[in-house]
């Protein structure tokens, strides 16, 4: 594979010195707007998402070589990050239109990645939720979607981290047991598809393959049915890992910091040659409650006490086992 010399720029902005990229992500929309509103009681306004955006940043990204932002509520955030830190902005619209079939994707409409960058972006960033196994008019779309994306990232070049989240709205709820058994699968089919050269696409940004609910002794572990075995769990990460030959690094999905480092360290017992994470509320969400409770210096205190081990705690399983991104392209 090539990649290059402003591509590597863009990439090592958003990495460490090591090579390893541990962002946070603070570019939730729609999701944290609700998550304030009701801890707030009331509707969450710009200038709330504003505040919490900033303060997150500002407190957490003295520990992460990167921080996802969205150019609706988080451009004022860039200057809050630390001086060495990256930025990525995502480029597609929150959400989906739940009127028409597929979850199909759509850009933000005043923005291209040429304004991206002019905002500050080191990288950008695209949500995709992809059914490997859905209509071939369906996944058409979103094929043509990325390649468009990626062609206008190369055209500038500037890194293009890709997040494909896996679906099949005829299995169920994705986070039922019936899709759990399914996820590995879909996993690696949809890695192993944008991995393909005429995606453009430089670094995936991945789920777990599998659903740490449903794995017997987790964390995270309900009670309400076991998907995997601890072994099988293992063998799950060899094969989603097998199915790129990009980097890729894992996100959060969510979960909490401590279900969240649980399953880095299977991948490392797995031997997967990850690059990184990008980790969102698994490091800040609590503090939704803290703000509600009272405003920023609240946030802030829960953010230096709390939130900072719990992305201390991400970062350390990250450098143990974690390998350069620039690794794939030796």
């Amino acid at each position: 594979m090539h990649i290059t010399r402003g591509k590597i720029a863009g990439m090592n902005a958003c990495a460490n010195e090591q090579g390893i990229i541990a962002a946070v992500a603070v570019d939730h929309r729609g999701n944290l707007l609700q998550a304030i509103s009701d801890a707030l009681d009331r509707p969450a306004t710009t200038e709330d998402m504003h505040a919490f955006k900033a303060t997150v940043t500002s407190i957490l990204t003295p520990h992460a070589s990167a921080v996802l932002l969205d150019p609706e509520y988080g451009l004022s955030a860039i200057a809050s990050r630390a001086e060495h830190t990256g930025v990525m902005l995502a480029y597609e619209q929150s959400g989906y239109d739940v009127s028409v079939a597929g979850r199909l994707p759509d850009l933000l409409p005043t923005w291209s990645v040429r304004r991206l960058i002019e905002a500050g972006a080191h990288a950008i960033k695209i949500l995709l939720y992809y059914n490997p196994f859905d209509t071939a008019e369906i996944k058409q779309i979103k094929q043509a979607y990325v390649e468009r994306i990626g062609a206008e990232c190369s055209a500038l070049d500037v890194p293009f981290f890709l997040e494909p989240l896996v679906y099949d709205e005829t299995i169920g709820d994705e986070r039922g047991p019936a899709f759990a058994k399914k996820k590995p699968e879909y996993v690696a089919q949809t890695m192993a598809e944008f991995t393909q050269p005429r995606y453009g696409v430089d670094v995936l940004k991945v789920e777990m393959p599998i659903n740490p609910a449903f794995l017997a002794g987790s964390r995270a572990f309900k009670n309400e049915g076991t998907a995997y075995t601890r072994q099988e769990a293992i063998q799950h990460f060899r094969e989603t890992a097998q199915a790129t030959t990009k980097p890729f690094i894992y996100l959060s999905a969510g979960v909490t910091d401590e279900v969240f480092s649980e399953m880095l360290e299977l991948a490392a017992e797995a031997g997967v040659n990850y690059s990184g994470v990008l980790c969102g509320r698994a490091t800040w969400q609590d503090g939704i409650t803290a703000y509600a409770r009272g405003g920023v210096p609240a946030l802030a205190q829960w953010l230096q006490e709390r939130g900072t081990r719990n992305i201390q705690a991400i970062n350390e399983a990250v450098q143990q086992n974690a390998v350069p991104w620039w690794k794939a392209y030796e």
